[in-house]
């Protein structure tokens, strides 16, 4: 059961809310499929009275019967998958979706496939409509994937969610799951997908507080990138606001909503909250004074659906009616929100006489054998060959041992459903193998309180059975199987009742099968002392201060001996007694064995999920000892790792997937045994240490050197790597026009596919430039000895880099290295391509400059102008930022707000550079009260330096005279 939810994921329906509408006459011109969609949304707002438009701006939203209007919901999650809605009768639970589960987002992109990867989103818009079919309460149509933010920090909680660190395959991958979701019609959705998160949103970490410090040129780059893609290319119906701030506004008001995003379509757009989103800038971010002021804010910043309060729009309905009884909004500012939920309605099929053309689609789909072979076939082309040693393909073993926690087991993820079956990588190997062991290889320990010498047994498997103090000998109620997963965090399932040991509030039971619930409460962390005795660290859930007033809940002992939770001075000592070695077992099974086959990984509940980042790239230390202990006593061992993003490890031969659903065990075995050629591709840098890595919420990558983008270290495994059972030559390649081509030959001895990659670098610029960035990809399928010439469009315009100086696309004048390969470090060929562009100018500080323009920075952080829009530079001493090339006059007029005041120092070629001159900025009383300050200064060209004295905002300045 998945308990503990919090309001924030609450979207509960009330029965009143969904009696079936009274038939409408079926001659008002709404219902009229002939007419053009704008007359036909037009008729029916006019029908409308205030109230009722007002609720039609929530996310549940009321039949009109008298309009022959139906109940419509947003917000079916269906990342990989039908996967759940909110439960009509249960405020507290999800209902999950029984349905196809396909790999998970980051396994769906790993196949570099769009083709495939539409053809899993149709199937998904299927299944999506056949729920509808059976409940269409329960299963709205307005789908909430895919998840466009870019990966660029692999500890991400979210990682699972997403699909790339590069913004190209990204988008590419999110266009084509889009486009199988809407279906092919050029009018009618059969789902209407919605991007999920903007802007900026990796980190989980006090995630509605936090401010992504995004740069221009990032911004413009990197960050937007994949949203244009998907929405320029008509896939996508609007776009999720995410938790976030965008320096230091929230991006439940980012003026983008509006005067960007909806640029780049000349459709309309249905931009909706995320959940409890809008309630957090009064409750939590105390952005706006009260709910009218920030629902005004909201809606006219470009959402047109709140996701708050369940299924009860009575609160919206109150605060927008008293925003536009204070002249917040007007009743046009509803009508635009109104109009664009109406016309994807209307797209839906919603009012139509027949319900359009999707309206046939009926449960049949849902898991139908043609969505099986779907699913086993992106499982088996979403597999990553990280290494091998000449052990795969298997060739016909007569037998093996199949071991690690993974090996009979699958798990389905936060956004995935439930999987109608299940087929695991042991079952996929004995389909295949005649003689097969298996084993978990967890250690099995009994946990001795130093103090008393009592061991913790299980009690029970209800909610109010707590673990304590009994056993004063391990019994099988006192005896753990542990297993270690990632970042040192593990569960501890009970061997006498099999359920796992978990946090209930205060206390700890064994009630539960598996991780779950929004807290995950199941995970601990045994933290080994000096003198070899360890505490046991409880890991439920972030945020533990707020909810147990405890800043780093360790286990302890209560006065009745049962087990608590107390601050870690309070902690209580526990011996750890292997009682039986799984590992070792484990290995005698491999020696005994032709081949053996070890599946480790993670859990896609534990130690990283939403709300929960993880705090390093470490494999478990009892999983990492495993694959050592087997290897050692079988040298033909293969290691299958199931991970949700990328993990520290390495073995010989090394096989990489997500949890990719309920055909992995037969996906893992077609490429074991190589009837599939694995052709899978990473989408992100493994890096090969974590101990370096930046603070996961610095956003400017350009300058931490994250992604394969800015990174110049070491790495495991570089993006694009993935390995063949054969190979493949390149030759000739060419650049002629606005093509690349090249063309590539099966130099081996097996079918298979490769995945070209076409990158570029441009080799000076006035900008920094990324080391090197796709252009280009495609997946081929290639006969021994067939080749087969691979052409790419490279236009003048894919060059174009975001000059911040004049604030806008420009190509410049420069020679690009045009590298094409099989892996971003696995260049075959290249070529250079001479580019004719406009030289940037010297920057002419003469004219008004926004200070976000600047060349670069340090210390500063990056502010919201006005509630509105706007960003400006906030520093403190000694911060600066700099612009280089300039051409500036004597005269400095400056846009500046501070509290208390300060001075700016204007500075000569670096921060403590000859001093130019200074401008005081006095106290405007606010942030936001904004002043106009002026100074003499020496005149001239160079770089120039701006350096804060005191807290101050900064918005512009201009150098004149």
């Amino acid at each position: 059961m998945r308990r503990h939810f919090p309001l924030l994921l609450v979207l509960t329906l009330a029965g009143s809310m969904v009696a079936a509408p009274a038939r409408a006459a079926d001659d008002l011109p709404f219902r009229d499929p002939a007419l053009p969609l704008e007359q036909r949304v037009n008729d029916l707002l006019g029908r409308l009275t205030l109230p009722e438009k007002l609720g039609l701006l929530h996310q549940s939203q009321d039949a009109i019967p008298r309009l022959g209007i139906p109940y419509h919901k947003n917000g079916t999650e269906a990342l990989h998958g039908v996967a759940w809605s909110n439960d009509l009768d249960d405020n507290w639970n999800q209902k999950l979706a029984t349905a196809t589960v396909f790999p998970q987002a980051l396994g769906l992109a790993s196949t570099w496939d769009p083709e495939l990867i539409k053809r899993v989103g149709a199937a998904v818009g299927d299944e999506t409509r056949g729920h509808n079919a059976l409940d269409p309460v329960l299963w709205g149509l307005q789908v909430w994937a895919p998840v466009v933010d870019p990966l660029r920090d692999p500890r991400a909680g979210r990682n699972e969610e997403g699909y790339a660190e590069d913004p190209l395959l990204t988008g590419a991958i999110a266009t084509a799951y889009g486009k199988g979701l809407q279906g092919d019609d050029p009018f009618y959705l059969k789902t209407a997908p919605v991007l999920k998160h903007y802007l900026a949103y990796n980190n989980e970490v006090d995630r509605s507080l936090t401010s992504a410090n995004l740069t221009p040129k990032l911004k413009h780059e990197y960050y937007q990138q994949a949203f244009k893609s998907a929405i320029s290319a008509n896939a996508a119906t609007g776009v999720m606001a995410s938790y976030n701030l965008v320096n230091g506004r929230p991006n439940h008001v980012n003026p983008d909503l509006n005067e960007v995003v909806r640029s780049w379509t000349d459709r309309t757009l249905y931009n909706v909250s995320d959940a409890w989103g809008p309630h957090a800038l009064t409750d939590l971010e105390k952005y706006f004074d009260d709910k009218p002021e920030a629902f005004a804010a909201v809606l006219k910043s470009g959402q047109d659906s709140f996701t708050i309060d369940g299924s009860d729009h009575g609160p919206l309905v109150a605060n927008l009616t008293a925003a536009l009884d204070r002249g917040l909004l007007t009743e046009a500012d509803v009508d635009k929100g109104v109009g664009h939920a109406l016309s994807i309605r209307f797209r839906l099929g919603h009012f139509d006489p027949d319900g359009g053309p999707y309206k046939k689609i009926t449960a049949d789909v849902i898991n139908s054998p043609v969505h099986q072979r779907l699913n086993r076939e992106t499982a088996g082309k979403a597999a990553v060959l990280l290494k091998n040693s000449g052990v795969l393909p298997l060739r016909s073993p007569k037998s093996a041992a199949v071991l690690g926690p993974l090996s009979d087991k699958l798990y389905s993820d936060w956004y995935g459903g439930v999987m109608p079956y299940q087929i695991t990588p042991l079952a996929g190997v004995k389909e295949r193998v005649p003689g097969v062991t298996t084993g978990e290889g967890l250690e099995r320990v009994a946990l001795k309180h130093i103090e008393s010498g009592k061991y913790v047994t299980a009690t029970g498997t209800g909610p109010d059975d707590n673990a304590a103090l009994t056993d004063t000998t391990p019994t099988a109620a006192s005896q753990w199987d542990l297993t270690d997963w990632v970042s040192g965090i593990s569960t501890l399932r009970n061997a006498g009742n099999g359920k796992l040991l978990g946090g209930d509030w205060r206390s700890l039971d064994t009630d539960d099968a598996d991780p779950n619930g929004w807290y995950v409460q199941q995970q601990f962390a045994l933290e080994r002392q000096s003198d070899g005795s360890h505490l046991i660290r409880y890991a439920g859930f972030e945020n533990v201060e707020s909810w147990y007033g405890l800043p780093d809940p360790y286990v302890t002992v209560t006065a009745d001996g049962t087990l608590g939770l107390a601050p870690k001075a309070q902690a209580a000592r526990f011996a750890k007694e292997v009682v039986f070695d799984g590992i070792a077992a484990a290995a005698e099974r491999a020696r005994k064995a032709e081949i053996a086959v070890v599946v480790v990984g993670s859990h896609p509940w534990v130690a990283g999920r939403e709300f929960q980042d993880r705090p390093d790239l470490r494999l478990g230390d009892g999983q990492r000892r495993l694959i050592e202990a087997v290897r050692k006593a079988n040298p033909k061992t293969v290691v299958v790792l199931e991970t949700s993003y990328p993990v520290i490890v390495d073995a010989p031969t090394l096989l990489w997937t997500t949890h990719a659903g309920a055909e992995t065990g037969h996906a893992l075995a077609d490429v074991l045994f190589g009837d599939v050629n694995p052709a899978g591709r990473l989408t992100q840098t493994w890096y090969a240490a974590d101990d370096r890595l930046p603070s996961i919420l610095d956003y400017d990558l350009a300058k931490t050197g994250m992604t394969y983008l800015y990174h110049q270290g070491r790495e495991l495994f570089p993006f694009g790597h993935g390995l063949s059972y054969t190979t493949f030559g390149y030759q000739g390649l060419r650049v002629r026009g606005e093509q690349v081509s090249v063309k590539v030959t099966n130099t081996g001895g097996a079918r298979g596919e490769e995945v070209v990659q076409l990158y570029t670098h441009q080799r000076r610029s006035r900008f920094q430039q990324p080391v090197q960035q796709l252009r280009g990809f495609q997946r081929v399928t290639l006969d021994p000895g067939a080749s087969t010439t691979v052409t790419f469009p490279l236009k003048r315009s894919d060059l174009a880099v975001w000059d911040h100086t004049r604030e806008t696309w420009a190509v410049e004048p420069a020679t690009h290295d045009i590298l094409v390969g099989s892996s971003s470090d696995r260049i075959r060929q290249r070529a250079t391509l001479r580019v004719d562009g406009e030289k940037i100018p010297p920057r002419d500080l003469t004219k008004t400059t926004r200070a976000m323009n600047f060349d670069a920075y340090s210390g500063v952080t990056f502010a919201d102008e006005t509630k509105v829009s706007g960003d400006v530079v906030a520093g403190s001493d000694g911060d600066w930022i700099s612009f280089t090339d300039t051409v500036h006059g004597a005269r400095l007029t400056a846009g500046v707000a501070s509290v208390t005041g300060g001075a700016l120092e204007l500075r000569r070629g670096s921060p403590k550079g000859a001093l130019l001159g200074t401008a005081q900025a006095p106290a405007t009383g606010g942030v936001y009260d904004w002043t106009t300050t002026t100074a003499t200064i020496k005149p001239g060209k160079g770089d120039l330096y701006v350096v804060f004295k005191g807290d101050i905002r900064l918005k512009d300045l201009t150098l004149t005279g």
